[in-house]
């Protein structure tokens, strides 16, 4: 996508071609920076520190942290050692996990000293699979979008939350994607962002990608999005995922399951947008197996932002001395879920609706 006119994506392989540049999510929206990862260890930290977030620009970042880690100690007890460093750094996306595999799976069968320049290669095709996957998203969900426009006669307005753009992915996104291909294609789209507490990805984020874009849309609190729904002013709400089960239970940022509930209520559709690598076919309950990571609390506690004098500052939020839990995530069970849009089209959320679209599930399961 564009910054200023020139176009971007998450990460891409820097001119020395042995490491890689990530925009530093850290710093957004007040500043575009990019940040080197030249190791392993730096490609571990970008993760855990969520300079990179999102569940598949996660998966691609470790790809790329386990082809630099082939420099360093190429052996198969390298390739184990790495994988157990990168996969720990966010518990609950499941594309982390399916991309290490993936790419440690096909390492085991290469020569030693060509497994640095293959691990690179591999990872490159992860991303571009991804861009693939998300621009396919974006015309599914975007046909919904029209749809919806064409039986209203008035532009749309969509209520998501957290990030789920081109930020969360290498490019174009999963909830997003569908709103910049509606968009583009002329349909009148209006967003309702949720700030989504804590650390605001949504007001500092979805904000940033849709004003470069020119999408309408609108900044709210994360608690008004059911008065919205109650007062008709939502039409649809559409939400990524960072791990999804094989009967249709979507895990997303905390406070999505709170989204499903209000759209439920008042009979307004609620979809998740994934590409394949975020379906956990392993598991069947959502609530009970998959496992929420729990954050600093930190990051519920204190808010960092800009003065009026363009100068940055952390405050303090809560009662000193008040403990405080952050939940990273939380599990919408399939029943609240209209559907799931990925890019092989549209399932129904649940077993049969995902294995219609990946029938090669079926030998597997």
């Amino acid at each position: 996508m564009n910054i200023d006119g020139k176009p971007y994506r998450t990460i891409f392989l820097a001119d020395d071609g042995l490491s890689v540049e990530v925009i530093d999510q850290t710093r957004l929206p007040f500043a575009f920076e990019l940040r080197r990862l030249a190791s392993m260890q730096e490609a571990a930290d970008a993760i855990r520190t969520m300079v990179v977030r999102g569940a598949p620009l996660i998966g691609v970042t470790a790809a790329y942290g386990l082809a630099l880690a082939m420099r360093e100690d190429a052996s198969d007890a390298g390739i184990e050692s790495a994988s157990a460093v990168l996969g720990a750094t966010r518990p609950t996306a499941i594309n982390l996990r399916w991309a290490l595999g993936r790419v440690a799976a096909k390492l085991r069968a290469v020569p030693t000293g060509e497994r640095a320049a293959f691990a690179l290669a591999e990872a490159a095709r992860i991303a571009e699979e991804d861009v693939e996957s998300c621009r396919a998203i974006g015309e599914h969900g975007g046909r919904i979008l029209a749809e919806l426009h064409r039986r209203k006669g008035r532009p749309i307005n969509v209520l998501t939350h957290c990030n789920a753009g081109w930020l969360a992915t290498v490019d174009w996104g999963t909830a997003l994607a569908p709103i910049y291909n509606a968009h583009e294609a002329g349909v009148p789209v209006h967003v309702f962002v949720d700030e989504t507490r804590p650390r605001n990805q949504g007001a500092a984020l979805t904000a940033f990608e849709l004003n470069g874009h020119g999408v309408p849309h609108t900044v709210i609190a994360d608690n008004a999005g059911g008065h919205l729904m109650q007062h008709g002013e939502v039409d649809i709400c559409i939400v990524g995922s960072d791990r999804t089960t094989a009967t249709g239970d979507v895990c997303n940022k905390i406070g999505t399951y709170l989204k499903a509930l209000a759209a439920h209520d008042n009979d307004i559709p609620f979809y998740a947008a994934l590409p394949f690598s975020t379906i956990d076919w392993t598991l069947s309950d959502g609530v009970k197996e998959i496992p929420i990571e729990e954050r600093d609390g930190r990051e519920v506690s204190h808010l960092t932002g800009r003065r009026d004098d363009g100068s940055f500052a952390t405050i303090q939020v809560v009662s000193p001395g008040s403990p405080v839990a952050n939940p990273a995530f939380d599990v919408t069970p399939a029943r609240l879920v209209t559907g799931i849009i990925t890019e092989r089209g549209v399932a129904a959320a649940d077993a049969e609706g995902l294995l219609s679209l990946y029938p090669e599930r079926r030998k597997a399961a």
